[in-house]
């Protein structure tokens, strides 16, 4: 049987998504509260794997039950009257306990041919950067970077829109063996919010290792005039990294939606999906 869950969290105190051995991570936490519920050891195959520090306020995972882990389930609401499946939720957040900083907002039965990473066709996350002119305000130390500068956000609006499009993002992206940095870049703008802080929107069929906080990074450098708009397109189509900016840190960084087809066509994008990942590992 299998799940989908929809997730938030605080990534502060959490070393990454992923499970590791000895280090409190977010997939490690739900498995093992999902687990006290269930009996026995369950996986989770999330939308987007974020890094340490990084916050969610739409992640999106999905975890197949066998027959036993599901009879557990059925068995406390009783196969009638109740929805199995929506129980999990308020089940994991009883496990999880008062003020966590981990949660699931949602769970229920995933449509045939659901796959948390490989259905999807976007990632969107927000990025807070509160400069000279927003200030620092102490309540959003944990979801906001801030700069010493006063940037401007035309240009770093601008120099975004530049990047949009299918392109190789090597120049934005931390290398990892095996693995490619061929993206579409579907939306990328700047703005201030009501309270002055620089808010970046930033849309992706996917993301590869630290590329949302490499663009971040860059177009600061644009609003604070050390790179203009152009530059990031030049460095863009080098293929290297560089240091002409800096990665931002993660604390700014909140995955705020993942965006899946219609439910008769999760399947083949699924298929699709997991084909041009094959292929582009081994090219």
């Amino acid at each position: 049987m299998r799940i989908r869950l929809d997730i938030a969290y605080d990534g502060t105190h959490f070393r990454g998504w992923a499970r590791q051995p000895e280090l409190r991570t977010v997939q490690g936490t739900l498995e093992a509260a999902l687990a006290r519920i269930v009996g026995s050891d369950v996986q989770f195959v999330v939308a987007g794997r974020t890094d340490a520090g990084v916050h969610a306020a739409g992640q999106v995972a999905h975890v197949d039950l066998d027959e036993a882990q599901w009879s557990r389930i059925e068995a406390r609401h009783g196969r009638a009257a109740h929805d199995p499946a929506g129980s999990i939720a308020g089940r994991m957040r009883g496990v999880l306990g008062a003020y966590p900083d981990v949660t699931v907002l949602r769970s229920s039965l995933a449509p045939t041919g659901f796959d948390a990473r490989f259905s999807a066709v976007w990632r969107r996350y927000r990025y807070r950067l509160a400069d000279e002119i927003a200030g620092f305000n102490p309540a959003r130390r944990l979801d906001t970077t801030s700069i010493r500068a006063e940037l401007d956000v035309e240009a770093m609006d601008a120099a975004a829109q530049s990047l949009i499009g299918l392109h190789d993002f090597a120049a934005y992206c931390k290398a990892r063996e095996g693995a490619t940095t061929i993206r579409t870049l579907l939306d990328y703008r700047w703005a201030r919010d009501a309270d002055g802080v620089l808010i970046a929107e930033v849309k992706a069929d996917a993301f590869c290792h630290s590329m949302v906080r490499a663009l971040v990074g860059a177009c600061a450098a644009v609003g604070e005039q050390r790179l203009n708009v152009t530059d990031l397109v030049v460095l863009r189509d080098a293929l290297e990294r560089t240091s002409d900016f800096k990665v931002l840190a993660a604390r700014g960084l909140t995955l705020t939606e993942v965006g899946y087809p219609a439910e008769e066509l999760l399947a083949a994008r699924a298929e699709q999906t997991r084909a041009r990942r094959d292929s582009e590992a081994s090219d």
